[in-house]
Protein backbone atom coordinates (compact mmCIF):
# COMPACT_ATOMS: atom_id res chain seq x y z
CA UNK A 1 0.00 0.00 0.00
CA UNK A 2 2.98 2.28 0.41
CA UNK A 3 3.37 2.16 -3.39
CA UNK A 4 -0.15 3.53 -3.91
CA UNK A 5 0.60 6.41 -1.54
CA UNK A 6 3.78 7.27 -3.42
CA UNK A 7 1.96 7.13 -6.77
CA UNK A 8 -0.94 9.23 -5.50
CA UNK A 9 1.37 11.87 -4.03
CA UNK A 10 3.24 12.10 -7.35
CA UNK A 11 -0.11 12.49 -9.07
CA UNK A 12 -1.09 15.30 -6.71
CA UNK A 13 2.22 17.06 -7.32
CA UNK A 14 2.04 16.64 -11.10
CA UNK A 15 -1.55 17.84 -11.29
CA UNK A 16 -0.71 20.78 -9.05
CA UNK A 17 1.88 21.76 -11.66
CA UNK A 18 -0.76 21.19 -14.34
CA UNK A 19 -3.06 23.59 -12.46
CA UNK A 20 -0.20 26.10 -12.16
CA UNK A 21 0.34 25.99 -15.93
CA UNK A 22 -3.38 26.42 -16.66
CA UNK A 23 -3.59 29.25 -14.14
CA UNK A 24 -0.66 31.03 -15.76
CA UNK A 25 -2.26 30.65 -19.19
CA UNK A 26 -5.57 32.10 -17.99
CA UNK A 27 -3.80 34.94 -16.20
CA UNK A 28 -1.89 35.82 -19.39
CA UNK A 29 -4.81 35.57 -21.79
CA UNK A 30 -4.47 39.31 -22.49
CA UNK A 31 -0.67 39.54 -22.33
CA UNK A 32 0.94 40.84 -25.52
CA UNK A 33 2.93 38.17 -27.35
CA UNK A 34 2.29 35.50 -24.69
CA UNK A 35 2.44 31.87 -25.86
CA UNK A 36 0.26 29.36 -24.00
CA UNK A 37 1.98 26.46 -22.24
CA UNK A 38 1.07 22.80 -21.97
CA UNK A 39 2.12 20.39 -19.21
CA UNK A 40 3.30 17.04 -20.56
CA UNK A 41 2.90 14.04 -18.21
CA UNK A 42 5.23 11.01 -18.13
CA UNK A 43 5.21 7.96 -15.85
CA UNK A 44 7.85 7.24 -13.23
CA UNK A 45 10.07 4.18 -13.27
CA UNK A 46 7.91 1.10 -12.74
CA UNK A 47 8.67 -1.53 -10.06
CA UNK A 48 9.46 -4.86 -11.70
CA UNK A 49 7.62 -7.69 -9.90
CA UNK A 50 8.49 -10.51 -12.27
CA UNK A 51 10.24 -10.86 -15.57
CA UNK A 52 9.06 -12.35 -18.83
CA UNK A 53 9.35 -16.06 -19.73
CA UNK A 54 9.51 -17.41 -23.26
CA UNK A 55 7.33 -20.35 -24.47
CA UNK A 56 8.87 -23.79 -23.82
CA UNK A 57 9.62 -26.19 -26.67
CA UNK A 58 7.17 -28.94 -27.40
CA UNK A 59 4.20 -26.92 -26.20
CA UNK A 60 5.08 -27.66 -22.59
CA UNK A 61 4.36 -24.12 -21.40
CA UNK A 62 3.19 -20.82 -22.85
CA UNK A 63 5.15 -17.63 -22.58
CA UNK A 64 4.63 -15.33 -19.59
CA UNK A 65 4.51 -11.52 -19.79
CA UNK A 66 6.53 -9.40 -17.36
CA UNK A 67 4.71 -7.84 -14.43
CA UNK A 68 5.51 -4.28 -13.39
CA UNK A 69 3.63 -1.77 -11.27
CA UNK A 70 3.99 1.91 -11.99
CA UNK A 71 5.24 4.16 -9.23
CA UNK A 72 3.47 7.33 -10.25
CA UNK A 73 3.73 10.26 -12.62
CA UNK A 74 5.78 13.39 -13.14
CA UNK A 75 5.77 16.43 -15.43
CA UNK A 76 8.10 15.51 -18.28
CA UNK A 77 8.01 18.92 -19.93
CA UNK A 78 6.17 22.20 -20.08
CA UNK A 79 6.04 23.17 -23.76
CA UNK A 80 5.02 26.39 -25.44
CA UNK A 81 2.41 26.61 -28.17
CA UNK A 82 4.20 28.77 -30.74
CA UNK A 83 1.16 29.34 -32.96
CA UNK A 84 0.45 32.87 -34.17
CA UNK A 85 -1.51 35.18 -31.90
CA UNK A 86 -4.08 37.59 -33.33
CA UNK A 87 -2.58 40.84 -34.65
CA UNK A 88 -4.33 43.93 -33.33
CA UNK A 89 -3.81 47.38 -34.85
CA UNK A 90 -2.82 50.09 -32.35
CA UNK A 91 -1.43 52.82 -34.65
CA UNK A 92 1.31 53.47 -32.08
CA UNK A 93 4.52 53.90 -34.13
CA UNK A 94 6.73 52.04 -31.63
CA UNK A 95 4.44 48.99 -31.55
CA UNK A 96 5.36 46.05 -33.76
CA UNK A 97 3.85 42.60 -34.22
CA UNK A 98 5.72 39.56 -35.55
CA UNK A 99 3.89 37.51 -38.16
CA UNK A 100 5.48 34.10 -38.44
CA UNK A 101 8.55 32.80 -36.65
CA UNK A 102 11.23 34.81 -34.95
CA UNK A 103 12.01 36.96 -31.93
CA UNK A 104 13.01 40.57 -31.49
CA UNK A 105 16.57 40.86 -30.24
CA UNK A 106 17.30 42.90 -27.10
CA UNK A 107 20.37 43.70 -25.01
CA UNK A 108 20.01 44.20 -21.26
CA UNK A 109 22.71 44.26 -18.56
CA UNK A 110 25.16 42.77 -21.04
CA UNK A 111 22.92 39.80 -21.83
CA UNK A 112 21.37 39.05 -25.21
CA UNK A 113 17.66 38.36 -24.83
CA UNK A 114 14.77 37.58 -27.19
CA UNK A 115 11.09 38.46 -27.09
CA UNK A 116 7.82 38.34 -29.04
CA UNK A 117 6.49 41.32 -27.08
CA UNK A 118 6.42 44.21 -29.55
CA UNK A 119 5.02 46.73 -27.07
CA UNK A 120 8.10 48.94 -27.41
CA UNK A 121 8.88 52.47 -26.26
CA UNK A 122 11.52 55.18 -26.60
CA UNK A 123 13.75 55.86 -23.60
CA UNK A 124 15.20 59.25 -22.60
CA UNK A 125 18.04 58.82 -25.12
CA UNK A 126 15.66 58.11 -27.98
CA UNK A 127 16.62 54.41 -28.08
CA UNK A 128 13.97 51.83 -28.94
CA UNK A 129 13.44 49.59 -25.92
CA UNK A 130 11.18 47.02 -24.32
CA UNK A 131 8.96 48.07 -21.44
CA UNK A 132 11.41 46.29 -19.12
CA UNK A 133 14.42 48.24 -20.34
CA UNK A 134 15.94 45.96 -22.97
CA UNK A 135 17.56 47.84 -25.86
CA UNK A 136 16.11 46.58 -29.15
CA UNK A 137 18.81 45.55 -31.61
CA UNK A 138 19.11 46.10 -35.35
CA UNK A 139 21.06 48.19 -37.82
CA UNK A 140 21.25 51.99 -37.71
CA UNK A 141 21.22 53.88 -41.02
CA UNK A 142 23.86 56.49 -41.75
CA UNK A 143 23.12 60.16 -42.45
CA UNK A 144 22.30 59.32 -46.07
CA UNK A 145 19.78 56.64 -45.05
CA UNK A 146 22.01 53.71 -46.08
CA UNK A 147 21.88 50.42 -44.16
CA UNK A 148 24.37 47.57 -43.85
CA UNK A 149 22.62 44.44 -42.57
CA UNK A 150 25.90 42.52 -42.80
CA UNK A 151 27.32 44.63 -39.96
CA UNK A 152 26.93 43.64 -36.27
CA UNK A 153 23.63 44.63 -34.69
CA UNK A 154 23.36 47.47 -32.19
CA UNK A 155 20.75 49.62 -30.43
CA UNK A 156 18.21 51.40 -32.65
CA UNK A 157 18.04 55.16 -32.13
CA UNK A 158 15.06 57.23 -33.29
CA UNK A 159 16.34 60.83 -33.74
CA UNK A 160 13.14 62.59 -32.66
CA UNK A 161 13.21 66.24 -33.72
CA UNK A 162 16.27 65.77 -35.92
CA UNK A 163 16.74 68.00 -38.96
CA UNK A 164 17.32 66.96 -42.55
CA UNK A 165 19.63 69.44 -44.26
CA UNK A 166 18.48 71.27 -47.37
CA UNK A 167 19.59 69.84 -50.69
CA UNK A 168 20.19 72.32 -53.54
CA UNK A 169 18.63 71.57 -56.89
CA UNK A 170 20.99 70.31 -59.56
CA UNK A 171 18.74 68.64 -62.15
CA UNK A 172 15.33 69.36 -63.65
CA UNK A 173 13.23 66.97 -65.69
CA UNK A 174 11.09 68.26 -68.57
CA UNK A 175 8.33 66.36 -70.34
CA UNK A 176 5.06 66.94 -72.17
CA UNK A 177 3.90 68.20 -75.55
CA UNK A 178 4.29 71.48 -77.43
CA UNK A 179 1.54 72.15 -80.00
CA UNK A 180 2.63 71.66 -83.61
CA UNK A 181 4.13 74.87 -85.10
CA UNK A 182 4.04 75.37 -88.88
CA UNK A 183 5.99 78.64 -88.85
CA UNK A 184 3.10 80.91 -89.84
CA UNK A 185 1.03 83.28 -87.73
CA UNK A 186 1.87 85.09 -84.53
CA UNK A 187 4.12 83.11 -82.12
CA UNK A 188 2.51 82.52 -78.72
CA UNK A 189 4.99 81.80 -75.89
CA UNK A 190 4.25 78.95 -73.47
CA UNK A 191 5.56 79.07 -69.89
CA UNK A 192 5.79 76.56 -67.04
CA UNK A 193 7.12 77.18 -63.50
CA UNK A 194 8.50 74.92 -60.76
CA UNK A 195 10.18 75.72 -57.45
CA UNK A 196 13.86 74.79 -57.08
CA UNK A 197 15.95 75.13 -53.90
CA UNK A 198 19.29 76.73 -53.06
CA UNK A 199 21.76 75.39 -50.50
CA UNK A 200 19.93 77.15 -47.64
CA UNK A 201 16.61 75.59 -48.61
CA UNK A 202 15.13 78.78 -50.05
CA UNK A 203 12.49 78.12 -52.70
CA UNK A 204 13.39 79.54 -56.11
CA UNK A 205 10.62 79.85 -58.72
CA UNK A 206 12.11 78.75 -62.05
CA UNK A 207 10.21 79.52 -65.23
CA UNK A 208 10.85 77.93 -68.62
CA UNK A 209 9.40 79.83 -71.60
CA UNK A 210 9.04 78.21 -75.03
CA UNK A 211 8.54 80.58 -77.99
CA UNK A 212 7.84 79.42 -81.58
CA UNK A 213 10.46 80.76 -84.04
CA UNK A 214 8.64 83.15 -86.37
CA UNK A 215 8.68 81.90 -89.95
CA UNK A 216 10.44 78.61 -89.09
CA UNK A 217 8.31 75.52 -88.69
CA UNK A 218 9.06 72.96 -85.94
CA UNK A 219 11.49 75.30 -84.12
CA UNK A 220 11.16 76.80 -80.64
CA UNK A 221 13.47 78.90 -78.50
CA UNK A 222 13.64 78.12 -74.81
CA UNK A 223 14.65 80.49 -72.03
CA UNK A 224 14.80 79.89 -68.31
CA UNK A 225 14.46 82.65 -65.76
CA UNK A 226 14.34 83.20 -61.99
CA UNK A 227 12.88 86.06 -60.03
CA UNK A 228 14.83 87.28 -57.02
CA UNK A 229 13.14 88.16 -53.69
CA UNK A 230 13.38 91.81 -54.75
CA UNK A 231 11.61 91.14 -58.03
CA UNK A 232 14.66 91.16 -60.34
CA UNK A 233 14.29 88.71 -63.24
CA UNK A 234 17.48 86.93 -64.36
CA UNK A 235 17.72 84.83 -67.50
CA UNK A 236 19.61 81.54 -67.38
CA UNK A 237 21.10 81.76 -70.87
CA UNK A 238 22.40 84.88 -72.64
CA UNK A 239 21.33 83.36 -75.95
CA UNK A 240 18.18 81.21 -75.77
CA UNK A 241 18.78 77.65 -77.05
CA UNK A 242 16.69 76.45 -79.99
CA UNK A 243 14.73 73.20 -80.00
CA UNK A 244 14.13 71.62 -83.39
CA UNK A 245 11.57 68.87 -83.92
CA UNK A 246 11.41 66.20 -86.59
CA UNK A 247 8.19 67.01 -88.52
CA UNK A 248 7.60 63.35 -89.38
CA UNK A 249 7.87 61.89 -85.86
CA UNK A 250 7.15 64.89 -83.63
CA UNK A 251 10.30 64.05 -81.63
CA UNK A 252 13.20 66.39 -80.79
CA UNK A 253 15.93 66.20 -83.41
CA UNK A 254 18.32 68.72 -81.81
CA UNK A 255 18.78 71.39 -79.13
CA UNK A 256 21.49 73.99 -79.65
CA UNK A 257 24.08 73.89 -76.90
CA UNK A 258 22.72 70.66 -75.40
CA UNK A 259 24.76 67.64 -74.34
CA UNK A 260 23.66 64.16 -75.35
CA UNK A 261 23.81 61.76 -72.42
CA UNK A 262 24.61 58.04 -72.61
CA UNK A 263 20.90 57.15 -72.31
CA UNK A 264 20.01 59.38 -75.27
CA UNK A 265 18.56 62.21 -73.18
CA UNK A 266 19.56 65.82 -73.84
CA UNK A 267 20.74 68.21 -71.12
CA UNK A 268 20.98 72.00 -71.16
CA UNK A 269 23.45 73.24 -68.56
CA UNK A 270 23.44 76.59 -66.77
CA UNK A 271 26.97 77.76 -66.16
CA UNK A 272 26.37 81.06 -64.38
CA UNK A 273 23.89 80.87 -61.48
CA UNK A 274 21.81 83.93 -60.47
CA UNK A 275 23.67 85.89 -57.79
CA UNK A 276 20.60 86.57 -55.64
CA UNK A 277 20.54 83.04 -54.15
CA UNK A 278 22.97 81.03 -52.00
CA UNK A 279 24.22 78.51 -54.53
CA UNK A 280 27.24 76.38 -53.55
CA UNK A 281 30.50 77.18 -55.34
CA UNK A 282 30.65 75.41 -58.69
CA UNK A 283 26.98 74.45 -58.59
CA UNK A 284 25.16 74.20 -61.91
CA UNK A 285 21.69 73.36 -63.12
CA UNK A 286 20.87 70.85 -65.81
CA UNK A 287 17.55 70.77 -67.65
CA UNK A 288 17.15 67.26 -69.00
CA UNK A 289 14.87 66.23 -71.87
CA UNK A 290 14.18 62.49 -71.98
CA UNK A 291 15.50 60.56 -74.97
CA UNK A 292 13.36 60.99 -78.10
CA UNK A 293 10.92 58.13 -78.53
CA UNK A 294 10.64 57.34 -74.81
CA UNK A 295 7.43 57.70 -72.82
CA UNK A 296 8.63 60.91 -71.11
CA UNK A 297 10.05 62.56 -74.24
CA UNK A 298 9.13 66.14 -75.12
CA UNK A 299 7.08 66.04 -78.33
CA UNK A 300 5.49 68.37 -80.85
CA UNK A 301 2.10 66.98 -81.82
CA UNK A 302 -1.09 68.70 -82.85
CA UNK A 303 -3.41 69.27 -79.94
CA UNK A 304 -3.14 70.35 -76.34
CA UNK A 305 0.13 71.59 -74.85
CA UNK A 306 1.22 69.72 -71.72
CA UNK A 307 4.89 70.61 -71.46
CA UNK A 308 6.05 71.10 -67.87
CA UNK A 309 8.99 71.24 -65.52
CA UNK A 310 7.95 67.93 -63.98
CA UNK A 311 10.76 67.12 -61.54
CA UNK A 312 13.71 68.59 -59.67
CA UNK A 313 16.02 66.97 -57.13
CA UNK A 314 16.30 69.68 -54.47
CA UNK A 315 14.38 70.21 -51.26
CA UNK A 316 14.26 72.48 -48.24
CA UNK A 317 15.38 71.46 -44.76
CA UNK A 318 12.91 69.54 -42.64
CA UNK A 319 12.44 68.05 -39.17
CA UNK A 320 11.43 64.49 -38.37
CA UNK A 321 7.65 64.55 -38.11
CA UNK A 322 6.82 60.84 -37.84
CA UNK A 323 8.19 57.37 -38.47
CA UNK A 324 6.86 53.92 -39.26
CA UNK A 325 8.06 50.31 -39.22
CA UNK A 326 7.78 48.29 -42.42
CA UNK A 327 7.26 44.56 -42.93
CA UNK A 328 11.01 44.06 -43.40
CA UNK A 329 11.74 45.85 -40.12
CA UNK A 330 12.88 49.03 -41.82
CA UNK A 331 12.15 52.21 -39.85
CA UNK A 332 11.37 55.10 -42.20
CA UNK A 333 11.25 58.70 -41.05
CA UNK A 334 8.90 61.22 -42.65
CA UNK A 335 10.16 64.81 -42.56
CA UNK A 336 8.26 68.09 -42.65
CA UNK A 337 9.67 68.85 -46.12
CA UNK A 338 7.83 65.87 -47.58
CA UNK A 339 10.93 63.68 -47.81
CA UNK A 340 11.46 60.26 -46.27
CA UNK A 341 14.70 58.71 -45.05
CA UNK A 342 15.63 55.30 -43.63
CA UNK A 343 16.45 55.50 -39.91
CA UNK A 344 17.26 51.87 -39.18
CA UNK A 345 16.08 48.28 -39.45
CA UNK A 346 15.00 45.85 -36.75
CA UNK A 347 16.58 42.40 -36.51
CA UNK A 348 14.81 39.09 -35.87
CA UNK A 349 16.31 35.89 -34.49
CA UNK A 350 15.36 32.31 -35.32
CA UNK A 351 16.31 29.17 -33.40
CA UNK A 352 16.57 25.51 -34.35
CA UNK A 353 14.52 24.69 -31.24
CA UNK A 354 12.66 27.78 -30.02
CA UNK A 355 10.82 25.75 -27.35
CA UNK A 356 14.24 25.14 -25.80
CA UNK A 357 14.73 28.82 -24.94
CA UNK A 358 15.19 29.68 -21.27
CA UNK A 359 12.30 31.75 -19.90
CA UNK A 360 13.68 34.80 -18.08
CA UNK A 361 10.29 36.24 -17.18
CA UNK A 362 8.75 39.47 -18.44
CA UNK A 363 8.28 37.70 -21.83
CA UNK A 364 12.07 37.64 -22.29
CA UNK A 365 13.98 34.52 -23.28
CA UNK A 366 17.64 33.58 -23.37
CA UNK A 367 19.60 31.06 -25.41
CA UNK A 368 19.93 27.69 -23.70
CA UNK A 369 22.00 24.57 -24.31
CA UNK A 370 19.07 23.03 -26.22
CA UNK A 371 17.71 26.03 -28.15
CA UNK A 372 20.54 26.30 -30.63
CA UNK A 373 22.39 29.50 -31.45
CA UNK A 374 20.37 32.54 -32.58
CA UNK A 375 20.22 33.01 -36.34
CA UNK A 376 19.95 36.80 -36.57
CA UNK A 377 18.97 38.59 -39.76
CA UNK A 378 16.47 40.90 -41.42
CA UNK A 379 12.74 40.11 -41.14
CA UNK A 380 11.40 38.21 -44.12
CA UNK A 381 14.73 36.48 -44.84
CA UNK A 382 16.04 33.04 -43.92
CA UNK A 383 12.65 31.74 -42.80
CA UNK A 384 12.12 34.62 -40.39
CA UNK A 385 8.68 36.18 -40.12
CA UNK A 386 7.67 39.66 -41.16
CA UNK A 387 6.65 42.63 -39.02
CA UNK A 388 3.49 44.71 -38.80
CA UNK A 389 4.18 48.24 -37.64
CA UNK A 390 1.69 50.01 -35.40
CA UNK A 391 0.27 46.68 -34.21
CA UNK A 392 0.68 44.11 -31.44
CA UNK A 393 0.45 40.33 -31.41
CA UNK A 394 -2.08 39.20 -28.84
CA UNK A 395 -1.86 36.15 -26.58
CA UNK A 396 -2.65 32.84 -28.28
CA UNK A 397 -4.37 31.46 -25.16
CA UNK A 398 -7.70 29.77 -25.95
CA UNK A 399 -9.82 30.38 -22.84
CA UNK A 400 -12.31 27.60 -23.66
CA UNK A 401 -9.48 25.06 -23.88
CA UNK A 402 -7.95 26.29 -20.63
CA UNK A 403 -11.25 26.02 -18.74
CA UNK A 404 -11.63 22.46 -20.01
CA UNK A 405 -8.08 21.67 -18.89
CA UNK A 406 -8.87 23.24 -15.53
CA UNK A 407 -11.73 20.76 -15.02
CA UNK A 408 -9.53 17.84 -16.10
CA UNK A 409 -6.75 18.89 -13.72
CA UNK A 410 -9.20 19.38 -10.87
CA UNK A 411 -10.77 15.93 -11.36
CA UNK A 412 -7.36 14.27 -11.57
CA UNK A 413 -6.21 16.07 -8.44
CA UNK A 414 -9.31 14.99 -6.53
CA UNK A 415 -8.94 11.42 -7.77
CA UNK A 416 -5.38 11.26 -6.46
CA UNK A 417 -6.47 12.61 -3.08
CA UNK A 418 -9.12 9.87 -3.06
CA UNK A 419 -6.37 7.28 -3.53
CA UNK A 420 -4.55 8.76 -0.53
CA UNK A 421 -7.65 8.67 1.67
CA UNK A 422 -8.53 5.11 0.59
CA UNK A 423 -4.99 3.89 1.24
CA UNK A 424 -5.05 5.61 4.63
CA UNK A 425 -8.33 3.87 5.47
CA UNK A 426 -6.86 0.50 4.53
CA UNK A 427 -3.77 1.14 6.67
CA UNK A 428 -6.03 2.08 9.57
CA UNK A 429 -7.95 -1.17 9.14
CA UNK A 430 -4.71 -3.14 9.19
CA UNK A 431 -3.48 -1.49 12.38
CA UNK A 432 -6.82 -2.18 14.06
CA UNK A 433 -6.35 -5.91 13.38
CA UNK A 434 -3.29 -5.94 15.55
Amino acid sequence: MEQSLIAAVSGIQANQTYLDVVGSNVANSNTTGYKSQTAQFTDLLAEQISGAASPMAGNQSAGVNPIAVGSGVRIGAVTENLSQGAVQQTNVPTDVAIQGSGYLVAQQYGQQLFTRDGNLTLDANGDLATQGGGLIQGWQANAQGLLNTNAPTGPIHIPTGSTMAANPTTTFGIDGNLPAWNGSGTPTPISTTLNAYDSLGDAIPVTMTYTPVSGTANSWTVQGSVTSPTGVVSNLWSTPPTITFNPASGQISSITGATTNTDGSLSLAVGSMPASYAFPPGDTWKFTFAAPGTSDAVTQYSGQQTIALSTQDGYSSGTLASYSIGSDGSITGAFSNGKTLAIGQLALANFSNPTGLSDQGDLMFAQSANSGAPQIGAPGTGGRGTLVGGALEGSNVDISTQLTDLIVAQEAYQANTKVVSTTAANLTALTQMA
